[in-house]
């Protein structure tokens, strides 16, 4: 994939409006359980990291899954769950390093983030700008010039 939603935890401020928005294009409600985008809350540290799939270039979530329901597409990097070939044996959801595989025990099926065709709604109404959907160079450049901000103060 040559862009990914880019993470700045540190502008972060745990509104849930990623999650509240995820969950209302893809379920039509608010509800942060079905949310594909989840923030973790430190509240006695004062920090908040969104956690969404990572779009691994090897997805262990796709080499466990039984029934051929999760799959890569080679041209894009898309790592995508279809819904009816899920079998709901949640081995994706033991399988991802992130804790990003999500289950929906109503359906009984897995679910997860899928960029919302590209245009992912988490990055268009995240209001601190926490999330920025972006090409990989770009964000790589970013965590750079973070990195030689720090050594400057610090160092």
């Amino acid at each position: 994939m040559d862009k990914l939603i880019f993470v700045d935890y540190h502008k972060c401020v745990g509104c849930a409006t990623c999650e509240m928005v995820c969950s209302l294009v893809h379920e039509d409600i608010c509800s942060p359980a079905l949310s594909r985008i989840r923030v973790v809350r430190y509240p006695t540290q004062a920090f908040n990291v969104p956690i969404t799939c990572a779009f691994c270039e090897n997805p262990p979530c796709v080499n466990v899954c039984p029934s051929g329901a999760i799959t890569k597409n080679s041209d894009n990097g898309e790592v995508v769950i279809n819904p009816a070939l899920c079998i709901g044996c949640r081995q994706c959801v033991q399988a991802c390093p992130f804790g990003h595989a999500n289950f929906s025990l109503a359906r009984g099926t897995a679910f997860k983030c899928d960029l919302c065709g590209g245009s992912p709604q988490c990055v268009e109404f995240c209001w601190t700008e926490a999330l920025q959907y972006i090409p990989l160079e770009r964000a790589l450049g970013e965590k750079r010039e973070a990195v030689g901000r720090n050594i400057l103060q610090n160092g």
